[in-house]
């Protein structure tokens, strides 16, 4: 695909995980004061759209939705450098439009500044973690399972916002989108940069794992 119908596709598939991430917290939120009801409603439809947009917009794009998933593609040389630059910025762009589209349908103001306090080393270290993981599902899916890639991403995702302490965010450009909702899926914006800091360390750790893991050994070559 050229570079035009990748980059609609990065910013269109981040945009509508960003809308259906802070979507569903503000619906959880409004159907019920348990949190962990609330966080269970926010989890499931994650899961289920990341399935939905790495199917149809991967052939496209790749579907990366994710800065620190094309950084690693261009330190695999696998994405050109500007290109990779071009997919975090509308990444990035289209997360805040995400965010407006979510706040929108619920009649809520188009752009908040969260008060959700997450930060600290436990915090940042469950990042580091949730953003190896998520590297590492991909990186090991394409050798061992491409087509099921869309599942391997989605259920990674659904399971690592319970087995972190952060709720998985794992993402910069949904770190920074999810900075501008005040709902139940925000973080505070002076909390951002530790979150992605912590994120793009652990993606670079699995890729330095995975390229050993997964190379071929040497009575294969």
């Amino acid at each position: 695909m050229d570079l035009s119908r990748r980059l609609a596709a990065e910013a269109l598939g981040t945009a509508l995980l960003v809308a259906t991430v802070v979507g569903s917290g503000i619906m959880a939120e409004r159907l019920t004061t348990d949190t962990a009801l609330a966080l269970l409603g926010n989890t499931l439809p994650t899961g289920a759209i990341l399935v939905v947009l790495i199917t149809i917009l991967g052939p496209i794009s790749g579907a990366h939705f994710n800065p620190a998933v094309s950084l690693v593609f261009a330190l695999r040389r696998e994405l050109a450098p500007r290109d990779a630059a071009l997919y975090a910025l509308v990444q990035v762009l289209g997360g805040i439009a995400g965010t407006i589209v979510a706040h929108l349908m619920f009649g809520e103001a188009p752009l908040q500044l969260s008060g959700h306090i997450r930060t600290g080393g436990p915090q940042w270290f469950a990042e580091a973690v949730a953003a190896f993981g998520l590297v590492a599902v991909i990186l090991a899916g394409l050798v061992h399972a491409r087509t099921a890639i869309p599942w391997l991403v989605g259920l990674y995702i659904t399971a690592a916002y319970w087995f972190t302490a952060s709720t998985s965010f794992a993402n910069p450009a949904v770190t920074l989108a999810r900075a501008l909702t005040a709902s139940f899926s925000g973080i505070r914006p002076l909390d951002a940069p530790g979150f992605i800091l912590a994120q793009l360390a652990g993606a670079l750790i699995a890729l330095a794992v995975c390229g050993w893991l997964l190379a071929p050994s040497k009575a294969t070559r």
